[in-house]
């Protein structure tokens, strides 16, 4: 399954102007990386991946369509999985990628 256009649009909507900004095709899905780091993407799978705080996870979870990312069956540590239906609106949308642009911003630029 490829990604859903439209959200990628959604996300270029309101992140197009932050500076470092670039997209790649990754785990089926498009991620859009600032400074190199990858902050959110568009999943394959439907909804949206981003990075957060690890210390955040518990949180996290307590919102409503949220759930851990899994790599070869296991959470990964500081990624969340969004399911489409907790990012339908602008307003939903734009929490989760400032949370991830805003945890992208701490970390070291990738050369």
């Amino acid at each position: 399954m490829a990604y859903e256009e439209e959200l990628a649009h959604r996300v270029r909507e309101l992140i197009g102007e932050e500076p470092g900004l670039s997209e790649m095709r990754m785990f089926g899905g498009l991620a859009f990386l600032l400074d190199g780091n990858m902050a959110v993407a568009v999943s394959s799978k439907g909804g949206l991946m981003l990075r957060h705080d690890p210390g955040e996870l518990d949180e996290l979870l307590a919102r409503a369509h949220t759930r851990p990312m899994l790599m070869r069956g296991r959470p990964a540590k500081g990624w969340l999985r969004v399911d489409p239906d907790g990012v339908k609106t602008k307003r939903q949308l734009g929490s989760w990628v400032q949370r991830g642009v805003a945890f992208a911003r701490t970390l070291p630029p990738k050369g």
